[in-house]
């Protein structure tokens, strides 16, 4: 392996990254972000739930990481679980970073005024039974989505058995 060609996927990602670098820069970053509407957008993100489903990402990054030196270096799982253990104590800080960025993202599509609407309806006592059952509600609707589906699929494998049979042939 060579420098160029060890250095060709780096020079590719830093293209990738100033490019879209740039296109936020003209088109996603278009509204203010005030330190209130971040303030709100983060207050929305905990209460929707943000920190539990991020909390797997930066152990789940350093397990992938470390697993990519594993079958190079087999011998070494025990000191790469050790320096994994110790990278997630010292990374885990950086779950505000992500819980940041996610604000940030909301505080591009909502305004102040819209984030403070939104937060106020999470904070009643409709928007704490929806912040309690949706989860429960979309989980019941993947499952009868999938189950209306699996029924469907066998109406479309009878009518392809129907319409090939025309053409004669047997499915």
């Amino acid at each position: 392996m060579t420098f160029a060609s060890i250095n060709r996927p780096i020079a590719r990602l830093a293209l990738a990254a100033t490019v879209a670098c740039a296109c936020l820069a003209v088109g996603g970053l278009a509204r203010a972000q005030t330190p209130a509407a971040l303030a709100s957008a983060k207050e929305l993100v905990a209460l929707k739930g943000g920190g539990a489903m991020f909390d797997p990402l930066i152990p789940g990054v350093i397990e992938r990481v470390k697993n990519t030196f594993v079958p190079t270096n087999p011998q070494l799982i025990g000191q790469l679980n050790e320096v994994a253990a110790q990278l997630n104590k010292e990374y885990a800080p950086k779950r505000a970073d992500i819980l940041n960025e996610v604000a940030k993202v909301y505080a591009q599509h909502f305004t102040e005024a819209e984030l403070k609407e939104i937060l106020a309806f999470y904070k009643s006592p409709v928007g704490r039974k929806m912040l309690a059952e949706e989860p429960k509600a979309i989980d019941q609707s993947l499952k009868a989505a999938q189950d209306w589906a699996a029924k469907f699929s066998e109406v479309v494998i009878e009518r392809f058995r129907v319409e090939m049979k025309k053409k004669g042939f047997d499915l």
